[in-house]
């Protein structure tokens, strides 16, 4: 079943009409004030002095039509239902509302109902006194045997062309020869993973093949040339551009269009970008128009690429300025650009050096956060994901590497500092080894300025907090950290006290009911009560071995 954002299916197209007109950049849109079920959006600076250039056709090809009415493109787009043509009336009546004595110009991709419903009311217009002309657009080149190729994203281009000659005052001959030039010189070919959904369609009769893209899928989700074994994008695109490179002449600069279908990402988009610009066409290609979503399908899973050769009054035209919503300024195509990069080395820089008691406090709280490992990873299985002692082992470990090989700076307690956050950060993985490596990095810092080692611990602390969103109650290891730090404040050396104030936040832990912070987050209180949180539970088990020694 398909899902879409709307209110009543029979009023899609017509609120969708209303929110374009709200949303253009140059208010300069209206839908003209006739029958309910006549959707024709005009020009507001309209001038029938110069030729009028009118467009339309089945709705869900957003943002064509109407994001293409305005200045130096069409006068007036006439709307019909989702895929369906608009009444031979409502053509007529954009004739009859938007035409003077200059005439128009009707620009129609080719397909059956849009050939005979504008085509009828051309035929009614030229007997009610009214000049016009009709250039019908067949750029698909994915069935090359078909007589009549359909129109798709490269009517788009015509606009643009015969809006700029009709903008500058060209009249109606001319308005028409350079859009039939321009018609001849447009190539187009799509390719999609699946076809579209259709609102409030019960059967959703969505086309689509695992593994594979279909080539030549029309705008309404009819069914393309071939389906080619793959979805990758090199592969697709390079088969695209061969198909295109067989019908283009050989020579001429080349402008390159590349449309959404509607239901391809923004990174996918931009991946589709990088393979066309980087292959055969790039030696050719001038001027590059999106990717953008130009004549969508809904939300099908497509693009298409339209490649028009260039000539200098066609140049001219694609590359004027325009007030419309849906049209892309092209860009010239360069290639991606890069700047050298001159930055300091991040790594900490220092020299091994010995403190025996420095030394003794590293090898203490490395050796208990490892012997821990097995323990933390019990008391986090219960709140999260059981890798707490695993982490914290990793991290001490490594620490613990480095002075067995005399490689820590031991006699530099800053240095100490930032290269053991350097490390962890490495080694820990994880939101736990940032905020460890947040922790020693801002202490590091902190003495460096000349702080004493508990204020820079605090220091530490403080800016752990302030990353890591969690703060006193949380139900983490500050819980323990900031109370144990507290009393070594308070009673510098004791580290018995300090203990003692970090278990004491240690067990206050298992008896709170909601953790703010972490994984245990995302648990109800009966899965916390009762359950010491693992890192705080680590914190108080460091400062009890540290107090153990200097006791000793």
């Amino acid at each position: 079943m398909s899902q879409f954002f709307y209110n009543q299916r029979e009023n899609l197209v017509n609120d969708a009409i209303e929110g374009a007109i709200v949303a253009s950049p140059w208010n300069n849109l209206a839908r003209l004030d006739t029958d309910p079920a006549i959707r024709i959006v005009v020009r507001r600076d309209l001038d029938k002095s110069r030729v009028a250039v009118i467009s339309g056709g089945g709705a869900g090809h957003e943002p064509a039509h109407i994001g293409f009415v305005g200045k130096g493109m069409l006068t007036a787009a006439v709307c019909g239902d989702l895929f369906a043509s608009p009444s031979v009336d409502a053509v007529l009546t954009a004739i009859q509302a938007v035409t003077g004595d200059a005439g128009c110009l009707l620009i129609v991709k080719n397909y059956t109902g849009d050939r005979l419903n504008f085509g009828l009311a051309a035929e009614k217009a030229r007997r009610m006194g009214y000049k016009v002309e009709m250039v019908i657009v067949g750029d698909d080149i994915s069935l090359p045997d078909n007589k009549h190729p359909r129109g798709i994203a490269g009517t788009i281009l015509i606009h643009k062309v015969a809006g700029y000659f009709a903008e500058t005052g060209s009249n109606l001959d001319t308005v028409a020869r350079e859009a039939r030039m321009a018609m001849a010189r447009v190539f187009s070919i799509g390719v999609a993973i699946s076809s579209c959904h259709l609102p409030a369609n019960p059967q959703d009769n969505v086309r689509h093949h695992p593994g594979q893209a279909e080539l030549g899928m029309g705008i309404h989700g009819e069914p393309g040339a071939i389906v080619v074994n793959t979805q990758n994008s090199a592969e697709i695109v390079r088969l695209m551009v061969d198909k295109i490179i067989a019908v283009l002449p050989d020579t001429g600069r080349l402008m390159v269009m590349l449309n959404n279908l509607g239901g391809v990402s923004v990174t996918e988009m931009a991946i589709i970008t990088r393979e066309l610009t980087s292959g055969p066409l790039a030696t050719r290609t001038e001027w590059l128009t999106g990717p953008a979503p130009l004549v969508s399908a809904l939300d099908m899973k497509g693009f298409s690429i339209t490649v028009m050769v260039m000539e200098e009054g066609i140049e001219k035209a694609l590359l004027s300025e325009v007030k419309t919503a849906g049209w892309l300024p092209p860009v010239r195509l360069r290639q991606q650009a890069t700047m050298p990069c001159e930055i300091k080395s991040a790594r900490v820089a220092f020299t091994p050096s010995e403190n025996a008691q420095v030394g003794h406090c590293v090898d203490t709280i490395t050796a208990t956060l490892s012997g821990l490992e097995s323990e933390l990873n019990a008391l986090d299985a219960k709140v999260g994901d059981g890798d707490t002692g695993s982490t914290f082992a990793a991290g001490a470990r490594e620490i613990a590497r480095l002075l067995r090989q005399h490689q820590l700076p031991l006699a530099e307690l800053d240095t100490l500092c930032a290269l053991t956050g350097e490390r962890l950060t490495v080694v820990m993985g994880g939101s736990s080894g940032v905020l460890m490596s947040i922790f020693f990095t801002a202490a590091g810092q902190a003495i460096h300025e000349g702080k004493s080692l508990v204020t820079a611990l605090q220091s530490g602390l403080a800016q752990m907090k302030f990353y890591g969103g969690a703060d006193l109650g949380d139900r983490t290891l500050i819980d323990a950290l900031q109370p144990a730090l507290e009393s070594l404040a308070q009673q510098p050396g004791d580290l018995d006290a300090a203990y003692r104030a970090a278990q004491a936040g240690a067990d206050a832990t298992s008896q709170a009911t909601k953790a703010n912070a972490g994984r245990a987050s995302y648990l109800n209180s009966e899965s916390l009560a009762g359950n010491m949180d693992p890192g705080a539970h680590a914190v108080a088990c460091v400062f009890k071995a540290l107090a153990q020694t200097t006791a000793e």
